[in-house]
């Protein structure tokens, strides 16, 4: 199937590591141009250039942190200007720490709120006006099954990225006419750094082994496994896609069949 994608250009935040690079490897090869950016410059050129070689795509790597506004529109204006357009936003950001309402300080709280839900807010700001003009442009947001299912010791991820839903809700009906489209995809147990830190961090305060974390989470999953970050990918390359065209407003939860929720 041809997604449609050649010729296009895309911008993913946070794209050198994880469910960032998954999305930004699975537009590329589609055909897609690839802008991402990450903390430290080593980081983003050097995942660009192994997308690059991968897929032979045009690819740009280059640093921003999500969580500053001159690096978000500095990101834009880089895409524009090595690419000529932007047609894919995909927004994305590191979670943020976890923790119980007990454990978390008013500084963690103003964190994740710059994190996961701001990061988005700036980013689809700088790049609105170009993705209008693409005249089928695409935002696809990263967050978390949170959304649907809070997760014990995930207080902030559970209550920002909420902020997150209503954002994409919102912008999916604002946007329509002007032909974008506005999805979130929900990550599950995606064998990702992040995920792994997480059953880390699970395993040290329950007194038991990253191993087990993880064998016990696979339980909970009907597909018995967590996920491969390509197959994450790919649902991003869909929503991007010309197949797509009709589908807005979606949340789409890529997990196993983890989450609970009957919607």
């Amino acid at each position: 199937m041809d997604f449609g994608l050649a010729g296009c250009a895309a911008l993913v935040a946070a794209g050198s590591r994880g469910l960032g690079r998954a999305s930004a490897r699975a537009l590329a090869r589609e055909g897609a141009s690839v802008a991402l950016f990450s903390r430290t410059t080593a980081a983003a050129e050097k995942a660009a250039q192994e997308i690059a070689t991968e897929t032979h795509a045009r690819t740009l790597g280059f640093a921003g942190d999500t969580t500053k506004a001159p690096d978000l529109e500095r990101a834009v204006t880089e895409t524009i200007r090595t690419f000529g357009r932007l047609d894919v936003l995909v927004t994305n950001a590191g979670g943020p720490s976890p923790g119980t309402f007990a454990t978390v300080t008013d500084a963690d709280w103003q964190r994740a709120f710059e994190l996961n839900l701001m990061s988005a807010v700036r980013l689809i700001r700088a790049a609105l006006p170009h993705l209008e003009k693409s005249g089928r442009g695409r935002v696809i947001l990263l967050s978390s099954t949170t959304v649907k299912q809070p997760i014990d010791g995930l207080i902030l991820s559970n209550a920002v990225r909420i902020g997150v839903a209503g954002l994409a809700k919102s912008l999916a009906n604002e946007l329509a006419k002007r032909k974008i489209t506005v999805n979130q995809v929900l990550p599950g147990r995606i064998d990702t750094d992040r995920v792994r830190e997480l059953d880390e961090a699970r395993a040290k305060s329950t007194g038991t082994s990253a191993d087990a974390v993880r064998r016990q989470n696979e339980q909970q999953i009907p597909l018995g496994r967590y996920g491969d970050p390509d197959e994450f990918g790919a649902v991003v390359a869909f929503l991007a896609s010309t197949q797509a065209a009709y589908l807005t407003g979606a949340t789409i939860q890529v997990d196993g069949g983890a989450t609970k929720a009957v919607y």
